[in-house]
């Protein structure tokens, strides 16, 4: 259900439309290193928790070392969040354990089910080796767009890694999410026009833009008329953006059960 909150700041008063992400028995968020969607699975993990809803979070990045589920294991589990994720510093020796656990999750899922996928072509190959347990309804497919990244600067960037993650991946993607962002050198203007370019990029592609993600200290700052809902967030982990991430070159990358 969407409702809205409000929100002062120094002077001021807003109401911001929320949206109900997640509201389907599976989410997926995908997107590229440094788009936030980590942060959206992990609040959105919290938040269906608090809610009393069981809950797994999976987290299927294979881009490493930061802004990864796993970050945060600690606190997910206190809440009672399922979180299946890497033990160890080698993300690729673990993932024909965890590939073949979230598998059996999406065939006799419980509660709601969260995946947490890369947007490049090694996230988006692991994600396509589920397509076979993948329900055909109640899913979400969402990209998690950061037009501050050098991967999704402009609108043609965004459409064409939505084009590269459902031909690799071979699924719909079904709605995006707006994130743009800087870290701590976020400002209103930035998120404003992070969602127009968000807003512009579901036109071309025909799918809706589904939130705008905004960190809970800008909440009161931003025009609410963003074209969108929102989705507030809490900071969880704090990766720094200069840290590269390190790809898998050679050898497989996930085995089937």
């Amino acid at each position: 259900m969407v409702g809205f909150r409000v929100f002062a700041g120094p002077g001021t008063k807003c109401f911001i439309q929320e949206t109900a992400l997640f509201s389907r028995q599976v989410t997926v968020l995908v997107g590229h290193f440094g788009s936030g969607k980590t942060e959206i699975a992990l609040n959105g993990a919290l938040d269906l928790a608090a809610d009393g809803v069981a809950v797994t979070l999976a987290d299927l990045d294979v881009v490493k070392p930061y802004f990864r589920s796993r970050s945060a294991r600690y606190i997910l589990a206190e809440a009672g969040v399922r979180l299946i994720a890497p033990e160890g510093e080698n993300v690729y020796a673990d993932l024909p354990i965890i590939v073949p656990q979230v598998r059996d999750i999406l065939r006799r899922p419980q509660g709601k089910v969260i995946l947490d996928v890369g947007g490049d072509g090694s996230g988006a190959r692991v994600l396509g080796s589920l397509i076979d347990v993948l329900p055909t309804t109640n899913i979400e497919i969402l990209v998690v767009l950061n037009f501050s990244r050098p991967s999704t600067p402009d609108v043609a960037g965004a459409i064409a890694m939505v084009h590269e993650i459902e031909a690799v991946a071979r699924v719909r993607v079904t709605g995006l999410i707006s994130n743009t962002h800087l870290m701590e050198e976020t400002t209103p203007e930035i998120i404003s026009e992070g969602a127009r370019l968000a807003v512009e990029t579901g036109t071309a592609l025909d799918l809706p833009v589904v939130a705008a993600a905004i960190h809970e200290d800008m909440a009161a700052s931003v025009n609410s008329d963003l074209g969108c809902p929102t989705f507030i967030l809490k900071r969880i982990v704090k990766p720094p953006f200069e840290v590269q991430p390190q790809r898998k070159t050679v050898g497989p990358l996930f085995v089937l059960n």
